[in-house]
């Protein structure tokens, strides 16, 4: 480092140690860390500071597919200006194939109400996209309408597909990498957020979709407890979204890029020399897109496991004296059948597929249950495009609705903190999947309240009308006070004039409906939960993971 170098680092932590010492907001987005000195940038749209792009954990160049490890400390002063890093994967707009094994990286956007003398509370963010798509940027995922609530909101970088959830059963790849990064960066932030003004015995876990999922998973990790509170938007580990894995996977990928081998370790060792956007393609081109994702890990000596037992029985450890905030929206798997046509919907067999994901079908004992659950939705009639939201009804409550009751129930039984329940089914103009996708029919679909949690790249809020601007403001004041107190209604206000109730036995499920008004009921699609509850107790014994992992 130059003389000139050196002054100037000296003259900022000066100015740090100053505003430090007197409890204030920094001048200067800079941040001294155990690590090294972090400086970040201004916002231009919100009284906060922007960390872009920080390294928390290293990929194996030799391993890519295997655990990585903690980034350790930085030479000099880390500029935390940029936070275009993507893990590989195909672009889910453009079909590209992006991104770099160079890609584990968070953002910290830290409200200037936060100091060392004012700690604030922690919202940790892990994004969804079916284990194979997503990141952690702000042109989806901007921080502004959360961070104006004085909390600090941490978003990361995980890795997806063949890089993230490879389970080959060996201990060089055992399998969910991806977890293991998350859990790589939510030790970073247990250790690391109070030097940005965090509490660290304040950390919520958040996601949605495979992010809601993920956070479940970290329910059931059996060692330390990183977080204190948890928020699952849209999907459980009992959502029935799991295949077999490949445990073959790197031997028929190299196959296809023209290296022949039977032997795993030299597949790996050809794929890891390998540009990525090439293993991806390669992935998708043998159809194996959908066999790499989470699995239940072979245990190796000196290997540590993130999934270690069947996650349709296993124990929820971490889940004791956390509070928790799960919920869904109206219409889920509208983002599946919006477009269909009607040989789309005569030509589906929807019923025969998910029944396949998650039960035993081939056992005896199942005969006769694809017909009583065909009736109950469908009645006699033939599925077509009239029956559009029956087969939107069916595929949501079996993919997200009810397995979020068992989830809750199974909270309970782990003696979790409060639990609060919400139904989203607000239709406007932030619904972000029904924006991008132009659906025009039902209500709130999959992923559309993310609309109003985040500042999107392509939803400016300045061209909505005041009952979205409002919804943004009531969705981030909920979150948030969770966030902080635990209670997403201390007290009844105008803006939210109810009083959410939390959920304590498995006998009641108050829920708060996030629709244009906001209303208070119990057990959300009541009848059709009672079905699926009846259904699931006369085949408890058929239950899988996923096909091959049968409890």
């Amino acid at each position: 480092m130059s003389a000139r170098r050196r002054v100037l680092v000296a003259v900022q932590i000066l100015l740090y140690l100053v505003n430090e010492s007197q409890g204030l907001a920094r001048i200067d987005p800079l941040v001294e860390t155990e690590l090294g000195l972090i400086k970040g940038l201004r916002a231009n749209d919100g009284d906060y500071a922007m960390f872009l792009g920080i390294p928390f954990g290293k990929v194996n160049a030799s391993n890519p597919f295997g655990d990585a490890t903690a980034y350790g400390k930085f030479d000099g002063v880390l500029e935390a200006y940029d936070d275009s890093a993507i893990c590989p994967q195909i672009d889910e707009a453009t079909g590209v194939y992006i991104g770099t094994i160079d890609c584990l990286h968070l953002n910290v956007y830290v409200p200037a109400s936060a100091t060392s003398k004012n700690p604030v509370p922690v919202m940790v963010y892990i994004y969804g996209g079916s284990f194979r798509h997503g990141d952690f940027g702000r042109h989806v995922y901007g921080p502004k309408f959360l961070v104006k609530h004085d909390v600090i909101l941490v978003t990361l970088n995980y890795r997806l597909g063949p890089y993230g959830f490879m389970c080959l059963d060996i201990p060089e790849v055992p399998g969910n990498q991806g977890f293991k990064d998350q859990l790589l960066a939510l030790k970073w932030v247990k250790e690391h957020i109070h030097n940005f003004g965090g509490d660290s015995n304040k950390i919520t876990v958040s996601g949605e979709s495979a992010g809601a999922i993920a956070v479940d998973f970290h329910l059931m990790y059996n060692k330390e407890k990183l977080f204190h509170k948890a928020i699952i938007q849209s999907g459980t580990t009992l959502s029935p979204v799991f295949y077999e894995p490949s445990r073959n996977a790197p031997i028929l990928i190299a196959e296809k890029l023209g290296y022949i081998t039977d032997d795993l370790n030299a597949a790996i060792a050809f794929l890891a020399q390998v540009d990525p956007s090439l293993v991806i393609a390669a992935v998708f081109d043998l159809g194996i897109e959908l066999n790499v994702r989470p699995c239940v890990e072979k245990s190796f000596e000196g290997v540590e496991s993130f999934i270690d037992q069947n996650w349709i029985t296993a124990d929820v450890r971490n889940a004791r004296d956390v509070q928790v905030l799960i919920g869904f929206n109206e219409h889920e798997r509208l983002i599946i059948h919006a477009s269909g046509d009607d040989d789309y919907f005569r030509n589906l067999n929807v019923v025969e597929t998910k029944l396949f994901d998650a039960f035993d079908v081939d056992n005896d004992k199942f005969n006769g249950m694809k017909d009583i659950v065909q009736h109950f939705y469908f009645g006699d009639d033939e599925v077509t495009i009239e029956s559009k939201l029956d087969v939107v009804n069916f595929d949501s409550d079996i993919m997200y609705n009810h397995p979020s009751y068992r989830s809750i129930d199974r909270f309970i039984e782990h003696n979790s903190g409060d639990i609060f329940l919400y139904l989203f089914s607000y239709v406007g103009g932030r619904n972000y999947v029904r924006v991008r996708d132009n659906i025009t029919v039902g209500g709130a679909v999959h992923a559309d309240e993310l609309g109003y949690l985040f500042d999107m790249s392509y939803l400016n809020i300045e061209t909505h009308d005041a009952d979205d601007v409002r919804m943004v403001d009531v969705m981030t004041t909920l979150w948030t006070n969770f966030v902080k107190y635990g209670n997403p209604t201390p007290e009844v206000t105008e803006l939210i004039p109810v009083k959410w109730t939390p959920i304590v036995d498995t006998k009641t499920k108050p829920f708060l409906n996030l629709g244009k008004e906001l209303t208070v009921g119990s057990r959300p699609f009541s009848e059709r939960m009672a079905f699926w509850d009846l259904f699931y107790k006369a085949n408890k014994e058929l239950q899988r993971a996923y096909p091959g992992e049968n409890i």
